[in-house]
Order: C-alpha cells, then sequence, then structure tokens
C-alpha cells in the first residue's frame, strides 16, 4: 500500500543529471620550493627568490612571484596545455631557468648554485632557450675543478637535477593522461555510453590514486555515471516480462547505486583529509567536497525512487547526508536531503528510525507534507507489528493532518485517507482534533 515506484521520476533525473560531470578548468595552479645547494652539500630553502615565467610555446609572459619565507611559491593561473620556462634568481646564487613546465604540476623543486645573485633578461632566457650550446648554461658557475672533472657537489647536484627532472616528467604525463581521460568519460557520458565512461575514469584514478588535485573529480564523475547507468539499466528492467530477467537488472541498478555512493564518499574523504599542504587551491577542493555531498545525495534519491537500497547505501547515507547538511546554503534543499535519508529508512522497512528522520523535519517544518505523510504511514506499519493502538492513534492524527494541508495531486493523498478508514474500520482509531489553544486573559 505504502511503497511505491517512481519510474517517471528516475526517467527524468537520467536526462537531468546529465550535467553533473565535471572537468578540469582552463587554468590550473603550479607549485613548488626553491631550494639553494651550499659547497658543504647541504640545502636551504631560498625565501624571496624571483620567479619570472615564460611560454615556450608562443612568445607570452605572465606575472612574476616571489617565493616565500621557506622558499615555496605557486601560480594560480597558468594556462592549460601550454609550456613554460621558469627564469629564477636570488641574492647570492646564479640564475637558473627550467624549462618544460606545466600547468597543474606541483612539489616543483628548484635547486639554485652559489653565485653572483644576477637576473636575467627576458631576451638573455628566450636566447638560452632556443640555443643552450651558444648561450651555455646561465645557472653553472665555474667550480674551478680541471677541465673534465667535476666535483662531488656537482655530481650530486646533477644527480638531484636529472631525479626532479623525471619527476617533473612524469607528472605533466600523467597530468596529460588523467586530463584526456576525464575528456574521453565526459564524452562517453553524453553519449550515454556509461559503461565506457566508468572506464576512463577507473583507468584515471588508477593513475594517481591519492592526487588530491584531480582523484576527487574523477571519483565524482564515476559516481555520476554509475547513477546514470543504475537508472537506465532499471528503467529497462520494468519492461521486462522475464521474472528472473527483472530481478538481475534490478540487483545491476542496486550495485550500481551503492558503487556510486561509494565512489562520491571517497572524493569526500579524499577532499576532507587532504592534509593542508597538498591542497594547492582550496576553493577547488571545497568546491569537490561540496560536489561529493551533492552527488552522494542525488545516488541516494535514486534509490529511494527506484527502491533498490542496499545496506551499505543507508550507511553512506548516514556519512554523507548530515555533512550535504552542513554544507548546503539552500534550506529548501538541505529539508530535501533529511527526506531522503527518512526515505530510505522507510523504503528498507526500518519504520523506527524512519519515524525517528520524518520528525526531525517536521520540528523545523510543521506543515511538510512528505514528511506528514512518511511519519504517518512508517506509525501505521510499525504500530500493526507491536499492536501498538497509541502509535496507530498517533499515525491517524499525522494522516489527518497530511490530508488537510496536501494538494489532492499529491502521490499519497489517496494512501493516507485509505489508511485512516482502514484505522477506523479495523482498530476503531479515528483522527483527534487538535487542542484547542487556550484563549489569554485580557
Amino acid at each position: 500500500m505504502f511503497r511505491k515506484s517512481f519510474i517517471l521520476t528516475a526517467i527524468i533525473f537520467a536526462v537531468a543529471a546529465m550535467g553533473g560531470v565535471n572537468a578540469f578548468g582552463q587554468t590550473a595552479a603550479t607549485s613548488g620550493k626553491v631550494e639553494l645547494l651550499k659547497a658543504d652539500g647541504t640545502r636551504e630553502p631560498v625565501a624571496g627568490a624571483v620567479i619570472e615565467v615564460y611560454r615556450t610555446d608562443v612568445k607570452s609572459g605572465f606575472p612574476s612571484n616571489k617565493t616565500g619565507k621557506k622558499g615555496d611559491f605557486a601560480f594560480a593561473g597558468l594556462l592549460l596545455g601550454a609550456t613554460y620556462a621558469l627564469s629564477v634568481s636570488a641574492p647570492n646564487c646564479e640564475p637558473k631557468i627550467f624549462p618544460g613546465v606545466r600547468a597543474g604540476q606541483e612539489k616543483l623543486l628548484f635547486t639554485m648554485q652559489p653565485g653572483n645573485g644576477r637576473k636575467l633578461t627576458e631576451a638573455e632566457v628566450r636566447e638560452s632557450l632556443a640555443n643552450p650550446a651558444k648561450a651555455g648554461d646561465p645557472g653553472t658557475a665555474s667550480s674551478g675543478e680541471k677541465k673534465g672533472e667535476k666535483s662531488k657537489e656537482q655530481l650530486e647536484y646533477e644527480a638531484k637535477v636529472a631525479e626532479i627532472t623525471a619527476k617533473n616528467e612524469k607528472a605533466a604525463k600523467n597530468y596529460d593522461a588523467v586530463n584526456q581521460l576525464l575528456k574521453e568519460g565526459a564524452d562517453a557520458v553524453n553519449a550515454k555510453n556509461y559503461d565506457v565512461a566508468i572506464a576512463k575514469y577507473d583507468e584515471g584514478i588508477a593513475i594517481e590514486p591519492n592526487f588530491v588535485g584531480s582523484t576527487p573529480v574523477l571519483l565524482n564523475n564515476r559516481g555520476t555515471s554509475l547513477r546514470l547507468r543504475a537508472v537506465e539499466t532499471y528503467n529497462k528492467s520494468v519492461k521486462l516480462t522475464e521474472v528472473s530477467e527483472k530481478i538481475a537488472g534490478y540487483n545491476k541498478a542496486k550495485q550500481d547505486i551503492l558503487d556510486a555512493a561509494d565512489s562520491h564518499m571517497r572524493a569526500w574523504k579524499m577532499t576532507s583529509e587532504a592534509p593542508a599542504t597538498e591542497i594547492k587551491d582550496p576553493v577547488f577542493n571545497d568546491g569537490n567536497k561540496l560536489n561529493a555531498t551533492r552527488e552522494a545525495k542525488e545516488a541516494f534519491r535514486i534509490a529511494v525512487a527506484t527502491e533498490q537500497v542496499d545496506p551499505g547505501v543507508i550507511e553512506a547515507a548516514k556519512v554523507m547526508i548530515p555533512q550535504y547538511v552542513a554544507l548546503e546554503p539552500d534550506a529548501a534543499k538541505k529539508a530535501g536531503a533529511m527526506l531522503i535519508m527518512a526515505d530510505l529508512y522507510r523504503v528498507v522497512g526500518d519504520s523506527p528510525n524512519a519515524i525517528v528522520e520524518y520528525k526531525k523535519i517536521l520540528e523545523t517544518s510543521p506543515e511538510n507534507p512528505d514528511a506528514l505523510a512518511g511519519v504517518g504511514l512508517s506509525l501505521v506499519n510499525e504500530g500493526y507489528v507491536k499492536e501498538d493502538k497509541a502509535m496507530l492513534q498517533e499515525a491517524a492524527n499525522y494522516l489527518q493532518k497530511f490530508v488537510s494541508v496536501a494538494p489532492d495531486t499529491h502521490k499519497y493523498k489517496a494512501n493516507a485517507a485509505e489508511a485512516i478508514t482502514t484505522l477506523k474500520t479495523l482498530s476503531n482509531v479515528a483522527p483527534q482534533k487538535p487542542a484547542a489553544t487556550p484563549k489569554k486573559k485580557p
């Protein structure tokens, strides 16, 4: 009597949720640190180093920056896909050019050597990049060693440079690969090829599974794709006539909804628990965190609409819905999420918890028709299970209030009226009129 399918809602959502897949923007943060390799082989951060940025694929520059007290630096708006050279100069250091830098690279390490503190002009930088053999290495000072010999410090320096260069090249390669997979995944979603989209996002996650700069985006997009596939699978299964095939389809949809919730929860945990030192763009990170809660809420909504609720979805919702309510600024959307939590309990037959959650909504929205219907019908179920007439009386009162405030088009209007009639006939329980409010004496 109470449990209904929401097939139309699920179909509409499949269209509306298409915009839920994200990709990187046009710029990205790039950051790192500048250190000085001293003659004794020790290293120290270089504060106040001037870093000038030059594009090497086209003749263009970018505002310069200085390192902080710990030698750290960051550029927030380097263009994705462009290649840059960074010219670094600092007091008592040889100037140095670091080519092949791309937007989105993090934890770059630029090593300087002692020198005269000279600053390279743009012409010198571009000449060195264009003709390295002719211009020489502006960052290499004469060591006074015999020709062909290198000092221990120089060998260590070159080894460190080689290590850092390899690391930066790997990071750039990973970045390009992840960005391409995000694009291919989004294209697959737009073509409604959810199997391919999910595979692309899984491939991207495997490249750098713990990188807070890109993995939460991939996880959220993966979750959205899983949810869309669940809706598609469910809607196809509804039309099947073979019972075993129908059940198999429902189970597949249920698993996809569970996996979607898990994917969003992983994105939320990563953005919430990442050390501050690894979060180069707090606004971007907070956006991924909010998106994880919003997309998880949508997965829970589809679980209710299709009535395909795995116990794991309940556990995920107990974590994610409070997080959504805490982050979401819109009061109506907060109430909608709380209603989903109550509905999840109701769908799996957990009337006691459903009643608790519906009443939480009524504390701030006493005439919310969905919460009134939910708590009333859940009380009917629990009252009959426990043979508790007081609970049945409470159910009748809530249902009567629902009937009085809900429009005739409400999906539970007929169910509520039928329940009230049944309570009167079978249990001799009729709705009670609310107690009149005593008039104040003049």
